[in-house]
């Protein structure tokens, strides 16, 4: 009855308005209609609204969840054909073993991505946690751009040098659901995924059954999967 934000992505059925309704062509599998409208509106949004990333520009993202991915695939698909690279940084060695399926040239941890300092003009920080927001910063080459779109805690803090700010012509762009306008956005993510340019189906990394909801969400809180798909009883089969 207090569904989270009016979206009642736990329940059997939802009553929405119909502006907040983007229409899909009827062959899209629902696991990748549904990552449409979360992970890859806001991921690729921070990486083509916010970032504005062109093809051949190199970028980073921190924290490679499921919005990450999502970033590292619209990127991979974006600058890779014109050479760019797409590096993941992400705290978890088992996201790493994956990275290149999702388009990440390069996985590095946190403390390797600074040690090895690479600057890149394009730096996407998903992970919504200060320290991957510091991480980014600091990965962000002069004249270049962090863009943030993970949600910290309201109490979370983080520090910066505001003169590495200044003296570098840095920005910081702040980045809510991709900065995305989803009548627009949605069908361009569709086109690149019928062009076999997005891989959206790699998001979806398992399914579960409603009444297993609280073991899924304690397998997202340790980060063992990317974006699980909740099954009813009508989709079953």
């Amino acid at each position: 009855m207090h569904h989270h934000l009016g979206v009642s992505a736990f329940a059997t059925h939802a009553v929405v308005d119909q502006r907040s309704v983007v229409r899909v062509s009827p062959d899209v599998p629902p696991a990748v209609a549904a990552v449409l409208g979360c992970a890859v509106l806001t991921g690729g949004g921070a990486v083509i609204n916010a970032a504005r990333l062109r093809p051949g520009d190199d970028i980073a993202i921190v924290g490679l969840g499921g919005v990450g991915m999502a970033a590292a695939l619209v990127a991979s698909a974006i600058t890779r054909s014109a050479g760019g690279r797409v590096i993941g940084v992400d705290a978890n060695p088992a996201k790493h073993q994956a990275a290149s399926a999702y388009g990440i040239d390069e996985a590095l941890t946190p403390e390797e991505a600074i040690a090895s300092e690479l600057r890149l003009p394009a730096v996407i920080e998903a992970a919504g946690h200060p320290r991957a927001f510091e991480t980014a910063v600091s990965l962000t080459a002069p004249g270049g751009v962090t863009v943030t779109a993970g949600l910290p805690s309201p109490d979370a803090r983080s520090s910066i040098s505001p003169l590495d700010i200044t003296a570098g012509a840095r920005r910081i762009v702040g980045s809510y659901l991709g900065s995305s306008v989803p009548s627009r956005d949605i069908p361009f993510y569709e086109g690149l995924w019928r062009e076999g340019r997005l891989p959206l189906e790699l998001l979806a990394t398992a399914s579960v059954p409603l009444e297993e909801i609280n073991s899924a969400l304690d397998v997202l809180a340790d980060g063992a999967a990317i974006r699980q798909m909740i099954l009813f009883d009508e989709t079953r089969s």
